[in-house]
């Protein structure tokens, strides 16, 4: 008897022509003019994403109201070669609370030469959101989802000298 694996996590990577360091500081501190705006749970709309360099730190959406969506943590922080954050959005499209239901994405970055750098995310251990988290990886995994992030952040390199 065989049995079938549902994957269980989201892989996707770019390469940007940069070096390690300035790839991994772009990712970090210009996260938030990559992030697809229209990506938004606040009942307003996005006035800038924050990203908090440190362990413990947030990745959260500030409205243009001043209402703030904290909707990663920074569990890894790792210059210039490892991301780790959770994904603390349940597959209702809502803040989980709960870290035990909450998935985690890793961002790993790797030099091919001294001016070009594979960015890789990871998105793992899905299952952990419990009922509907496939439409969880779905949405992550589909062309609207990392797949989107890592190419607005490739076009970053593309408009800007290294």
């Amino acid at each position: 008897m065989s049995t079938h694996q549902v994957p269980t996590l989201v892989r996707h990577s770019v390469v940007v022509e940069a070096p390690i360091a300035k790839a991994f500081k772009v990712f970090t501190e210009d996260f938030g003019s990559f992030k697809p705006r229209e990506h938004n749970i606040l009942a307003v709309p996005i006035a800038d994403t924050v990203f908090e360099p440190r362990v413990g730190g947030h990745i959260y959406d500030r409205g243009v109201d001043g209402s703030e969506c904290r909707w990663a943590r920074v569990l890894a922080y790792e210059p210039p070669n490892r991301l780790l954050l959770s994904w603390d959005i349940s597959p209702q499209w809502q803040i989980e609370t709960d870290p035990d239901k909450t998935s985690e994405w890793e961002v790993n970055f790797t030099a091919e030469t001294d001016s070009r750098t594979r960015v890789e995310i990871v998105h793992r251990n899905l299952e952990r959101h419990g009922e509907g988290w496939e439409g969880v990886r779905d949405s992550v995994g589909s062309d609207q989802g990392w797949p989107l992030y890592l190419r607005r952040f490739h076009d970053l390199f593309s408009h800007q000298a290294t």
